[in-house]
């Protein structure tokens, strides 16, 4: 391989996900693909690099601050969603159920990784309670990280930091998904599905 071609496969191989192989064959595709794709696909990720910030109020990734979740004046000033990242934001939103606000950890604790309190924005939440801007003070807030071990232990840390205020705390149903199996699910899986029964 010449060098422009090893130096791409080598940057790509370092994205999350992308190993050599995917890599090198990204890469060919890249060569191959017509000149403005390619001008195009340099743009976006130049203007992604130097446009997107942080929203101030929910630490989402957004081009203006505050960002048009947080001044949508249809959604619900007083609930408050808590997420790990901007991605998860995004796959609850998508689903429109969802009609407050949201705030975006940036993470989960890890003490194996070395990531603790101070590495979250967890000041950023404990700021937006009392309400401020003009809105009102914050009733709930809805735990929404993943039922992983990471995931529990942030939860029940934002639920001990948040508790005390007076703000009433509570965390994501997880269990069984629709359309699926019982006899194919794990323990663990069923035995929250029974945990987070709901009257009929």
């Amino acid at each position: 391989m010449s060098d422009p071609i090893r130096r791409l496969v080598q940057e790509l191989a370092r994205l999350p996900g992308i190993g050599e192989k995917s890599a090198t064959r990204l890469a060919f595709y890249l060569i191959r693909t017509k000149n403005q794709q390619v001008r195009d696909l340099a743009q976006a990720l130049i203007d992604v690099t130097e446009k997107i910030r942080l929203c101030s109020c929910c630490m989402n990734m957004t081009e203006v601050d505050p960002c048009g979740l947080c001044t949508d004046g249809r959604r619900d000033p007083e609930t408050i969603c808590v997420v790990a990242s901007p991605s998860d934001l995004i796959a609850i939103d998508r689903g429109g159920h969802f009609r407050g606000r949201y705030h975006v950890l940036h993470g989960l604790l890890s003490p194996l990784e070395g990531i603790g309190p101070d590495d979250l924005r967890l000041a950023e939440l404990l700021r937006r309670l009392g309400g401020k801007d003009g809105d009102p003070p914050v009733r709930e807030v809805i735990v929404a990280t993943s039922p992983s071990v990471d995931g529990e232990a942030t939860a029940m840390y934002v639920a001990r930091l948040v508790k005390p205020l007076g703000v009433a705390v509570s965390r994501i149903a997880t269990g069984l998904p629709v359309g699926g199996e019982l006899e194919y699910s794990d323990q663990a899986t069923i035995a929250r599905a029974l945990a987070g029964r709901a009257s009929m």
